[in-house]
């Protein structure tokens, strides 16, 4: 069975960006900024975190967006990236409703797998791979 990535429960998360760190390892860079999920305050003085990843959409408008067939439907929702056919356009990004899509240093979008890798790291399990 596919997994994606979930939110499972925002409130315990302590902004301590452990996630992005191993998922920007995993990626091969160390900067939190080149993760494929989000982390950061929801604003004011009430401490919570926002925790922004792939949707895992069934018709991914990011997919839709890209022209040149740099991404494709993967099994269980989300889409898979084909770097050789990227063309740095950004038009993925745009087409994220949720904003989950930022583009590295080089100019390519960093896109969630899925993996899981990231889940391993949250000390407080605020993330978990569902089966769908």
């Amino acid at each position: 069975m596919p997994k994606v990535l979930r939110v499972v429960d925002r409130r315990r998360c302590i902004g301590c960006l452990s996630c992005r760190q191993a998922c920007a390892r995993l990626r091969g860079d160390y900067s939190p900024s080149n993760a494929a999920l989000d982390v950061k305050t929801a604003g004011g003085l009430s401490g919570e975190f926002i925790i922004t990843i792939c949707a895992a959409c069934e018709e991914p408008a990011c997919m839709e967006a890209c022209k040149f067939g740099a991404l494709t439907k993967r099994n269980g929702g989300g889409v898979v990236f084909h770097k050789e056919k990227c063309t740095k356009c950004g038009a993925c990004a745009k087409a994220c409703s949720i904003s989950a899509i930022r583009m590295d240093n080089e100019g390519y979008p960093i896109i969630c797998t899925h993996c899981g890798y990231c889940t391993r790291y949250c000390p407080h399990r605020c993330i978990a791979t569902k089966e769908v």
